[in-house]
């Protein structure tokens, strides 16, 4: 992209957009309304706010996605972890259902969406990186456990509280004795028949008939059918005024524009808590975004996404709503439904719109607790147990920041879970890479391949120790080299000849320069000469602008087998006594990167 085009591009795929791409779009809009309705509801009493808002979140946020988004088919609005998140913040400087903390919410999104655009602008997406793998997808699965417990006052119809798994089960303990048998009822039956609709609703529709585009739009509207019957049993039976918790009236109209509190302290205390959300929603919006793009040989710009899912946010907030992202169901279902270009959204948000203004007086009688059973057959999708147990099998530094993250999470909130999982993966990396492979190689016979003698059958001479370093030299690992060499050359008191070979050494900074000259000072003293072989291209330039080739006892070689035959022509011949003759060569350093 270039110009305006990088920063809008719509003006890219506006181009292009004809009757069919509508179309697709539309169909695919239809499908992701229908989906998105109930959800927005679940979600904004997940975060502790009026069910309006979650509306509220649906619609300005996806128009404003549409123009500044790079996926074709990620649906950005309200999602689980998020809201957990959401709630966690707010919760902490103001009660549920306070103006205060309405106002929280608004002023999280905004601060959010002004980290994530300036992260745009200043191309700063790579920080996602330090979230790894194991650790969002233990957080994932933490967050997963702690919304579905979170869920179950709302099912069994009790009053209950708490931000941690051991507050939240203790508090629903103590209320046992207070479940209203018809609001578990109603609970348990949806949570049933939700999981049902998930499982087997489209095979059973395929089975009697039902072409499979018409079967999948059924199966996606199992929650509005769930919505729709318990809404009509409660305003028939009156449910309200038998103990069951109802969602209320929910205000009819569009959401009138209004700025965020701009209150310094509030800022600050947000702060924080916004750029978990942002890096969080990010991390989640982008891997959705760069999967779907995948299948279709499309491409994103992960810092335009930045500033798209800033700008949503920013949209979010100015409307009335909370933070958003790209949600991994709504997405598969949008991309599914064949969405061609982010105009689904904004056909989204047409449609919420529409539901805004008409349908919220026929939600007065909605249980909370078929919306609590929308969020726990959602959120228990994301718990992967199964990704705990590979990650044990294969990494147990991995599974350390894993298991972490989720004891943590689960036993003292989202925010100390992050903060941990993110802590720890980036020590266990500290870790690993200031105790890189190091390996002492010798040349396989009959080629001029040099293998870890611990592994293979190779031969080495008694003049010379090549050690091959497997990792990039900088301040973390430098010491650890130093005392590899020296304790590797005081075993060996024949050693005339120390290589270093570098095949897998990209960078090599100040501090690991400053130990590469010590080595050689402190190898001349023991009457060793110090050489490095194979080293790559840009770390060659580098080092020419220092002065440690002018000090160096020994050479720079093109090759570790250069460095072979010239250190020790015995072993060379003995290794090659099966070799073919090749022509003559240069064996030292002449400049060409490998």
């Amino acid at each position: 992209m270039s110009g305006l085009k990088r920063y809008f591009p719509i003006l890219e795929w506006g181009k292009t957009y004809d009757k069919t791409t509508a179309t697709s779009d539309l169909v695919a809009a239809v499908i992701v309304t229908i989906m998105l309705i109930p959800q927005s509801l679940a979600y904004a009493l997940l975060a502790g706010l009026p069910p309006e808002v979650g509306l509220y979140a649906s619609i300005a946020p996806l128009v404003a996605y549409a123009v500044f988004g790079t996926s074709r088919a990620l649906a950005v609005g309200p999602v689980a972890v998020v809201s957990l998140m959401t709630a966690s913040a707010v919760g902490q400087f103001a009660a549920q259902g306070t103006p205060e903390y309405l106002g929280a919410a608004i002023a999280l999104a905004f601060i959010s969406g002004l980290m994530l655009v300036v992260m745009g602008l200043f191309r700063l997406g790579f920080l996602a990186n330090l979230l790894s793998h194991p650790v969002i997808s233990g957080f994932i699965t933490a967050s997963g456990l702690l919304i579905a417990s979170s869920q179950l006052k709302h099912i069994l119809g009790v009053p209950a509280h708490g931000h941690t798994l051991y507050e939240i089960l203790l508090s629903i303990a103590g209320h046992l004795d207070e479940v209203n048998w018809i609001t578990l009822s109603i609970g348990a039956g949806a949570t049933a028949f939700l999981f049902w609709v998930r499982k087997g609703l489209k095979r059973l529709l395929l089975g009697v008939g039902f072409k499979p585009f018409l079967a999948d739009i059924l199966t996606k509207a199992g929650p509005v059918a769930a919505v729709a019957v318990t809404t009509l049993a409660s305003a028939v039976f009156s449910l309200g005024d038998k103990g069951v918790r109802i969602v209320g009236d929910i205000p009819s109209g569009l959401p009138m524009p209004q700025l965020p509190s701009f209150e310094s302290e509030l800022w600050l205390a947000l702060a924080g808590p916004a750029l978990l959300i942002s890096v969080i929603g990010f991390v989640e919006s982008v891997s959705v975004a760069q999967t779907l793009a995948a299948k279709k040989r499309q491409r994103i710009e992960p810092d335009q996404e930045l500033i798209g899912l800033g700008t949503s946010n920013i949209a979010s907030a100015l409307s009335g709503g909370y933070p958003v992202t790209g949600g991994f169901a709504r997405s598969v279902v949008n991309f599914d439904a064949g969405a061609a270009t982010p105009a689904a959204g904004a056909y989204t948000a047409v449609g919420i719109a529409l539901a805004t203004l008409f349908l919220t007086p026929l939600l007065t009688h909605l249980p909370q607790a078929t919306l609590a059973a929308t969020i726990i057959v959602a959120v228990l999708s994301l718990v992967d147990f199964g990704a705990v147990k590979r990650t044990f099998a294969y990494s147990k530094s991995d599974f350390t920041a894993m298991a972490a993250t989720i004891l943590i999470t689960l036993f003292f909130g989202v925010e100390q879970g992050v903060v941990a999982g993110v802590g720890l993966s980036i020590a266990l990396y500290l870790y690993r890479n200031s105790r890189p492979h190091m390996a002492i190689v010798g040349v396989v016979p009959g080629t001029e391949h040099f293998r870890n003698i611990d592994r293979h059958k190779v031969v080495t001479g008694e003049r010379v120790l090549t050690l091959r370093v497997d990792e990039s030299l900088f301040f973390a690992n430098s010491r650890f080299l130093e005392d590899k060499i020296y304790a590797l050359v005081a075993d060996r008191p024949n050693i005339e000849h120390v290589v270093l070979m570098c095949p897998a050494v990209n960078e090599i900074d100040a501090s690991a320069l400053e130990s590469l000259e010590e080595i050689n000072h402190r190898l001349s003293d023991s009457g060793v000469s110090f050489h490095l072989s194979e080293v790559k291209g840009p770390v060659m330039d580098r080092l020419k602008r220092t002065d440690l080739l002018n000090h160096l006892t020994g050479q720079v070689f093109l090759s570790q087998y250069d460095a072979l035959v010239t250190l020790d022509p015995l072993t060379a011949h003995i290794s090659e006594s099966h070799t073919p003759k090749k022509a003559a060569r240069s064996n030292v350093w002449a400049g060409p990167e490998i």
